[in-house]
């Protein structure tokens, strides 16, 4: 019983994740979804390009159930999966993460939570595990790269949010006074330099 709920409420979850990642692309232009956001080079597409990528090593691999994309051997990780290249477009990434998503999910609806899996990347003694543990992992990863993408976009045009159907009109005046708010809240505590 307790295991149905978890798996379905996991699998709802990394679900929503992924939509919300696939909507942090809409309305951009190739360079802005392409462009390095961050002094280590983080971009909307390499997101959606890495989750992929992650997603189809850990239901994949993992579980002796290769994805059917091609992907370089992890023994082989030189970073590629953190950005677009030019020959790349943005639909046929999203279509790998779209396809990823089919071969992950029938990993999760035909195996038990507790399915051994076997991490090779994972240092001893954590390399042996189970399906429940990689979801939650996956999850963790999915999350954690979606709220990435939330502060790129965010940073690129002030749009905010999971889903496209919650998202409000900005309000920029109410917005620079919220922030000269906390701007001052800033100033007031930090010390008064000599």
């Amino acid at each position: 019983m307790i295991d149905g709920f978890a798996k379905d409420n996991l699998h709802g979850r990394l679900r929503r994740d992924r939509q919300a990642l696939l909507w942090k692309l809409n309305g951009l232009s190739e360079y802005d979804a392409r462009r390095p956001l961050t002094a280590t080079g983080t971009n909307l597409l390499g997101l959606v390009k890495h989750v992929a990528t992650v997603e189809a090593r850990y239901f994949g691999e993992v579980f002796d159930r290769p994805s059917p994309e091609p992907l370089p051997r992890w023994q082989d990780y030189n970073g590629s999966d953190l950005w677009a290249a030019e020959d790349e477009t943005r639909d046929q990434i999203i279509g790998f993460y779209r396809r990823t998503w089919e071969h992950s999910d029938a990993t999760i609806n035909e195996l038990p939570l507790d399915a051994p899996g076997h991490v090779p990347w994972w240092p001893e003694p954590c390399p042996n595990t189970n399906l429940f543990a990689i979801m939650v992992h996956v999850l963790g990863e999915s999350n954690r790269h979606t709220g990435h993408a939330d502060i790129l976009r965010e940073g690129l045009d002030g749009r905010t949010g999971v889903r496209a159907e919650h998202e409000k009109q900005i309000d920029e005046e109410a917005r620079a006074a919220y922030c000269a708010k906390i701007e001052q809240a800033a100033r007031s505590a930090a010390p008064v330099k000599a």
